[in-house]
């Protein structure tokens, strides 16, 4: 077998001798399909082996139509001719036909002489009687026939007809005719790189590089070589191209593959992970109801018993007859003693359910996960950008002037008797505070589980666990200290005239445009505003500052440690910035831009948010401090 794979016949496995492409794209030798489906002409409708019925590609079994026209690919002859040379076995062809191979004939390859071929049915003499015609050996193209050699005699010998444009034979003249004019095509326009008539040429064509059709086959059978040397080359860089696109196209589906294995087996493990700490978080759930369900039954049923045998004790006592002396004071005595059995009454409902601690848990592993699917989402999508570094005390503007007696000079690292010139004693507002919210005379507040029996007020938080500091502040500074003693506490300012009616979602601390505050959440100080969070880098510090600044609509939150102040974080609307999407952090203090500075339009209240059960916070005595700062002074 010869090299070159695309130049052999797949069924005789040797070069392609008069090639024939087929509609599939795959090319044999003429001479195989006509073994091959012997029983249907070369040029007619393959078969299925000689038995009728729908022709296949020997190769790919690709159904065709029937009626198809086998026809030799003369580009494949003449790039099979510059590859190998011509065959030894064809002759030279004396005189080549003029311009394109009309549709449907079947003509020689290059490397055939000018004859028809052995296996091809010749075209008939048109001027033969019809049953008896000899094979034709030219067509005239304006007579629109083609001749036998006798019958040719005339164009050889009339001068009238000398003119006339003999070719080879074509076996559909009418596609050598210009179809408006039916006249034949014997120019060529270079500019339009069309076949004209004289007709069109002179009216369509005026002034265009025109050529005799002869001339123009002539310029590209020169150019020829040129141009089947760079088709091959082409061929080449195709099949080449090809060959690598197939590889890149099997590395991204096996990439693909893989990737969504992993993914998916990842997403097995998470779901497993979740679900394990359901089962857990379920497990200590029934663990605490079980113990502390049991203690409060044993209880019930004790005090059942009791009640039952005094009950008992009460009604025989009852029945006593009047007379019945020693029955009396027999049944008295057991009245005495039933009295006296046992322990009163038990302690109560318990202050604290420990369990019910399951929710937050569970609330802050949900929101951890939303927040990190949605981080990483619009990082997949390439929405994201990397996350800046959480904002250092002290940067990004946060103190627009260094003037020590101005409150814009708070910054982090101060000392605390500083602030204390500012210090706004804070007493809770029993009308404010949630049927939740056990009170500890005006400075403690701490949740509890049992509604507490306050009395009706139209200013009392009815779906939120908030109280309010009494006294509305409204202009100057105001600085105050909290102590977070246990849970999850958030502790800030809220407008005066905020409904305490609002939902849940709406109504919590920092979760509307009416309030701010800092918060606590067991793991990390953030920021909230208008239902936006910023998370705060610093660690824990059971002492908060609060400073409030109307002359700079500014809020700030400080650690308190050892008589110094920390910055933790202040809030103050600042110029809009121009530049991409924001990012998280950004777009947090874009809401501060755009929504913080109505919130120092009202008058604003001390705000205090008890999230999680066991929350417990204390205001700050620093009436002393203040007191001691003055007196210095």
């Amino acid at each position: 077998m010869e090299a070159g794979g695309p130049f052999i016949c797949p069924i005789c496995l040797e070069l392609l001798r008069e090639p024939v492409t087929l509609p599939c794209g795959h090319n044999f030798c003429l001479a195989c399909l006509d073994a091959l489906w012997p029983h249907r002409g070369a040029g007619g409708a393959g078969g299925t082996g000689g038995t009728g019925g729908t022709a296949r590609c020997p190769l790919c079994q690709e159904p065709f139509p029937d009626g198809l026209q086998l026809r030799k690919n003369h580009t494949l002859c003449e790039l099979l001719q510059l590859r190998h040379g011509p065959r030894p076995s064809a002759p030279s062809d004396p005189e080549e036909g003029e311009g394109e191979e009309p549709l449907g004939r079947r003509a020689a390859c290059p490397d055939q002489g000018e004859g028809e071929g052995e296996d091809e049915e010749p075209v008939p003499c048109d001027a033969c009687p019809e049953g008896a015609a000899q094979p034709a050996v030219r067509s005239c193209l304006p007579c629109l026939a083609s001749f036998c050699p006798a019958h040719l005699g005339p164009h050889q010998r009339n001068p009238a007809l000398r003119h006339h444009r003999l070719v080879p034979t074509l076996r559909r003249l009418e596609d050598s005719l210009c179809r408006r004019h039916l006249s034949p095509l014997d120019r060529y326009c270079r500019t339009h790189r069309l076949c004209l008539c004289a007709t069109c040429a002179h009216q369509d064509h005026r002034g265009h590089d025109l050529l005799d059709l002869d001339q123009e086959r002539a310029l590209q059978e020169a150019e020829r070589p040129q141009v089947l040397s760079a088709a091959e080359e082409r061929l080449d860089e195709l099949g080449a191209g090809i060959a690598q696109s197939r590889r890149t196209v099997a590395l991204i589906k096996s990439a693909a593959l893989e990737e969504r294995e992993k993914v998916s087996r990842m997403f097995s493990e998470a779901s497993e992970a979740l679900q394990r700490f359901q089962r857990e978080v379920s497990g200590f759930i029934e663990e605490g109801e079980r113990a502390m369900l049991g203690r409060a039954q044993e209880e019930l049923r004790r005090q059942e018993d009791q009640r039952a045998r005094l009950s008992r004790a009460l009604r025989t006592l009852h029945h006593v007859p009047e007379a019945d002396t020693v029955g009396f004071l027999r049944e008295l005595l057991a009245l005495r003693l039933a009295l006296e059995e046992g322990p009163g009454p038990g302690p109560g409902p318990p202050r604290e359910l420990h369990f019910t601690k399951s929710a937050q848990a569970v609330r802050a592993v949900r929101d951890l996960l939303v927040t990190a699917c949605a981080r990483h989402w619009d990082q997949l999508q390439g929405r994201s950008e990397d996350e800046e570094d959480p904002p250092k005390p002290g940067t990004e503007g946060e103190a627009d002037s260094q003037d020590p007696d101005s409150s814009n000079s708070l910054e982090c690292e101060e000392a605390r008797d500083y602030f204390l010139k500012f210090a706004f004693i804070v007493d809770l507002d029993s009308d404010t505070a949630d049927k939740f919210l056990q009170l500890f005379g005006t400075k403690g507040v701490k949740r509890v589980l049992c509604p507490v029996a306050y009395p009706e007020s139209p200013t009392r938080f009815v779906h939120c666990e908030q109280v309010l500091g009494g006294g509305a502040l409204d202009r100057g500074t105001y600085y105050w200290e909290v102590e977070i003693i246990e849970g999850w506490v958030s502790v800030g300012v809220m407008a005066e005239d905020f409904s305490p009616r609002e939902p849940y979602d709406r109504g919590r601390l920092g979760r509307n445009p009416f309030s701010c505050c800092l918060q606590w959440n067991g793991r990390n100080f953030s920021v909230w505003f208008h239902g936006l969070e910023a998370p705060l880098p610093q660690p824990f510090s059971p002492t908060v500052g609060v400073c409030l600044e109307y002359a700079d609509r500014a809020l700030a939150f400080y650690a308190v440690r050892d008589g110094k102040v920390q910055l933790l974080r202040r809030l103050r609307a600042s110029r809009p910035r121009r530049g991409p999407p924001p990012s998280p952090l950004e777009a947090f203090q874009s809401c501060l831009d755009s929504h913080f500075g109505g919130l120092f339009s009202r008058r604003l209240k001390p705000a205090f948010f008890l999230e999680s059960v066991d929350a417990h916070l204390q205001i700050g005595p620093l009436k002393k401090s203040c007191i001691s700062v003055l007196k210095r002074r």
